[in-house]
């Protein structure tokens, strides 16, 4: 086994003491020796972004230097679309796992590439708009479980079921922030195999971070300097980090005094867990053809009440909630009633606001996304069942809605109507 990299918290470079073209060698032979030492399926996380994207590349390499006859076991890539994914990177994604398909079957590598999706009743506009969850917070920050860790946990304890044990490839670094280092660093204690750490939250995996003790530079460097063996082109990701940078920087510093871009977080364009969607609004500014996505901004900005809040009473969206929780009780915190789920007026302004972003968007936008989909038809048809089978709204007021909005009659359901459903 290739001695493992040293590990270091700090902004030194992995490649210094090697260079890029031995350390990437060494590290393709690592991830060989690993892949050919058991039958124990792989599976990689894949977002599209940088560290991600280098991570698989890493692995695509190394088993490409495989005899045909040796890449004997499956290597199943992963990709979680939360439905509501900024939608320039969720486009990129998209193609870039048809594009790993068609790739790895031509190049004889047993990889397989997975979309997955959060089942409908998970999604964030049925929570939101259908069952009044309010907008996610520090405090009740129920949007993550649902649309991240449930699709892909669900994935991974099926290879578990069928093998008994799965591999799970990360592009966690300990240059991302103190509190990953030291996750990292407690995890690597419990080590077996040499590099591979247990999970604490998945029975019978394992997990492997080859990139580890790299810096941001790292990662682009490798990115810009090694081709993307599967056919997409890493420039264009580095010009999608780029556009999302406020400052417009390109990633590859070369003092302590240079910023950079490799910091760009890509994620939900509904996300309120953070003060501003910096790379939305850096995207927006930076490139005219992508002010279509102002609509997104905008609605996003009004789920958070803490965007343009001048007293902390502003922050607050009490005024939209109901009184009671949703069980129906009333619970009193400091004699006040603690807010419970939106009211019956608001989540239906909420979904007008939705449906006229999309409407917009659709009838102004470029021809890529003339027909881009904020919500799905099964979205509103659990949405319209909760209203009216679970809150008892017998308004029906969902249909109406979404006619005013699209100037045509909401779509029957594919499905014939069961016990409960529609």
């Amino acid at each position: 086994m290739p001695q493992a990299m040293p590990t270091s918290t700090s902004n030194k470079s992995a490649f210094a003491e090697l260079g890029l073209k031995a350390t990437i060698a060494q590290l393709e032979e690592e991830i060989r020796e690993l892949y050919l030492a058991d039958d124990v399926p792989w599976i990689v996380g894949y977002s599209g972004g940088k560290d991600s994207t280098a991570v698989l590349q890493l692995t695509w390499l190394a088993l490409a230097g495989l005899p045909v006859e040796r890449r004997r076991k499956t290597v199943h890539v992963i990709s979680t679309d939360t439905m509501v994914e900024n939608p320039i990177v969720a486009a990129w994604v998209t193609r870039s796992l048809e594009v790993m398909r068609t790739s790895a079957t031509a190049q004889g590598l047993p990889i397989r590439a997975h979309r997955l999706t959060p089942r409908h009743e998970d999604s964030f506009w049925v929570n939101l708009i259908g069952k009044g969850y309010p907008a996610p917070r520090h405090k009740f920050r129920w949007c993550t479980e649902r649309l991240k860790i449930k699709p892909s946990n669900a994935f991974i304890a099926g290879v578990v079921r069928q093998s008994g044990e799965a591999i799970l490839l990360l592009g966690s670094r300990k240059a991302e922030s103190q509190a990953r280092a030291r996750v990292m660093m407690r995890h690597e204690k419990h080590r077996a195999r040499d590099r591979l750490s247990p999970n604490a939250a998945l029975t019978n995996t394992l997990v492997y971070t080859p990139i580890e003790d790299w810096s941001n530079d790292d990662v682009w460097m490798f990115l810009m300097q090694v081709n993307n063996p599967w056919g997409y082109i890493n420039k264009d990701l580095l010009s999608m980090y780029q556009g999302a940078s406020p400052d417009g920087e390109c990633p590859l510093v070369v003092d302590s005094s240079t910023p950079s871009c490799g910091d760009s977080r890509f994620g939900c364009w509904v996300c309120t867990l953070v003060d501003k969607d910096k790379s939305m609004t850096a995207m927006i500014q930076n490139d005219q053809e992508k002010e279509w996505m102002t609509p997104l901004l905008e609605l996003r900005n009004a789920l958070d009440f803490r965007t343009g809040a001048r007293t902390e009473e502003e922050t607050s969206d009490r005024h939209l909630r109901d009184f009671r929780r949703m069980s129906g009780a009333v619970q009193l915190f400091h004699d006040r009633p603690i807010p419970g789920p939106y009211t019956q007026e608001a989540r239906e302004n909420w979904l007008r606001k939705l449906l006229a972003a999309q409407t917009w968007i659709r009838r102004n936008g470029p021809p890529e996304v003339r027909n881009i989909e904020l919500i799905s038809l099964a979205e509103l048809q659990e949405i319209r069942r909760i209203w009216v089978v679970e809150k008892h709204e017998m308004e029906d007021s969902l249909p109406r809605i979404y006619a005013r909005s699209h100037g045509r009659a909401l779509p029957r359901p594919q499905a014939r109507r069961q016990s409960g459903s529609w």
